[in-house]
């Protein structure tokens, strides 16, 4: 399933806008907080899908049957790019467990990349549900090899991916590898990439903008 939260113009369409914008973006700390604000808004979205159970609340003048969220989830990121995001997310479920994932391309001369992954830290897995977020779902190829790396540490019951901004076919590769169960939240979604797997028109590099550049290896 695949949901666009620009797909109805809401305050998520305006952050994204300002996302893309390149008068804006030299505001390192605009564009980390408006990372973060589309995860709180994907966090809110999908806590109305995670199951819930009634609990008695004591309250100064009485008792209260309230709905309380039945299991917490696993918050994901890969980094670095997904650090404000996961912050948003955190926010929201701010009783969850955390897994991290340093997750990169390694460019060729050629042109070409590779996935290169050096890093993970996680609870396990086994049956939870799983948020992971990355602002920039391009060809998918980080994802895909992210979440089979994670998996590694048991079957989450649940898979939902977090971005800004996601290329269609980014999106479809996703889906094809990792089983139509996948849930992608998306601040909107774009449908070219360049040669070289860059989202068009994009942002450009979500990392470098919200945390500086970084020397080329």
């Amino acid at each position: 399933m695949v949901i666009n939260l620009s797909a109805e113009h809401s305050l998520v369409s305006n952050w994204v806008s300002e996302l893309r914008n390149v008068d804006v973006q030299n505001d390192r700390m605009r564009f980390r907080r408006n990372l973060e604000r589309i995860g709180e808004v994907a966090g809110y979205e999908i806590s109305k899908q995670l199951p819930w159970h009634e609990v008695e609340v004591e309250t100064p003048l009485g008792s209260h049957t309230s709905k309380q969220l039945k299991v917490q989830p696993v918050l994901a990121t890969i980094l670095r790019a997904g650090l404000p995001m996961h912050q948003g997310l955190l926010n929201y479920f701010d009783k969850a467990d955390n897994a991290f994932v340093s997750a990169y391309r390694k460019h060729h001369r050629d042109g070409s990349f590779e996935i290169s992954l050096e890093y993970m830290s996680s609870p396990s897995l086994e049956g939870r549900i799983v948020i992971i977020s990355d602002p920039m779902l391009a060809t998918g190829a980080s994802l895909v090899k992210s979440i089979a790396e994670m998996q590694n540490q048991g079957t989450p019951a649940e898979i939902h991916v977090v971005a800004a901004i996601a290329a269609s076919v980014g999106i479809e590769y996703v889906i094809r590898e990792c089983g139509e169960d996948i849930k992608i939240w998306c601040g909107d979604i774009d449908d070219e990439l360049t040669a070289k797997g860059y989202i068009v028109p994009g942002l450009g590099d979500a990392g470098d903008l919200a945390f500086g550049s970084k020397a080329q290896s």
